[in-house]
């Protein structure tokens, strides 16, 4: 009576089994990429924070101080939103909440990374303006908030749009 059921129990056991090992994967290579983006990330508002301190930040114009406050809110956004998903994790630990936690921490993912792009060009912008000022300065934050706007969106985005979309269950949530 019971061996029918088991057999039908154990492969509901192995198919939930396999979508948490999934969902579990997922979230920890989503994790594993953060770190990356947060480690950077932390070291920049560090040195954005220090600037502000120096004799030279002293005699900067509006233009110079309005761009460095941009950039730290910037900066400090992407902190914010690449850091949540170890926050959510903690929080709905245990809740049984793993598949919305990976969802909301891609869009945090990916809203941090777009700040974290424009904190490295205001950055980028910044330093020019100090070094060599005028178009030129101008000229390097263009370029690089285009260099990180074609790499960590553009191109991925197109790539995305290629491949065919795979509509069943036991695919990977990425």
């Amino acid at each position: 009576m019971t061996s029918g059921n088991t057999g039908y129990s154990s492969l509901v056991s192995e198919a939930e089994e396999s979508q948490q090992r999934r969902l579990a994967r997922n979230l920890g290579e989503l994790l594993q990429e953060l770190r990356v983006a947060q480690a950077g990330v932390q070291i920049l508002f560090g040195f954005l924070l220090s600037i502000a301190f120096t004799d030279r930040y002293a005699g900067t114009d509006g233009y110079v101080r309005v761009t460095h406050l941009v950039t730290v809110l910037c900066a400090a956004g992407a902190v914010a939103l690449l850091t949540a998903p170890a926050a959510w994790h903690r929080i709905l630990f245990r809740r049984g909440r793993r598949e919305d936690i990976i969802a909301v921490a891609n869009r945090f993912a990916v809203a941090g990374l777009a700040f974290l792009a424009v904190a490295m060009t205001g950055t980028i912008l910044l330093l020019a303006e100090v070094i060599v000022g005028g178009w030129v300065a101008v000229a390097l934050g263009v370029a690089a908030g285009l260099l990180f706007g074609v790499l960590w969106f553009a191109l991925p985005w197109r790539e995305r749009g290629q491949g065919p979309v795979v509509e069943d269950e036991d695919r990977p949530l990425d």
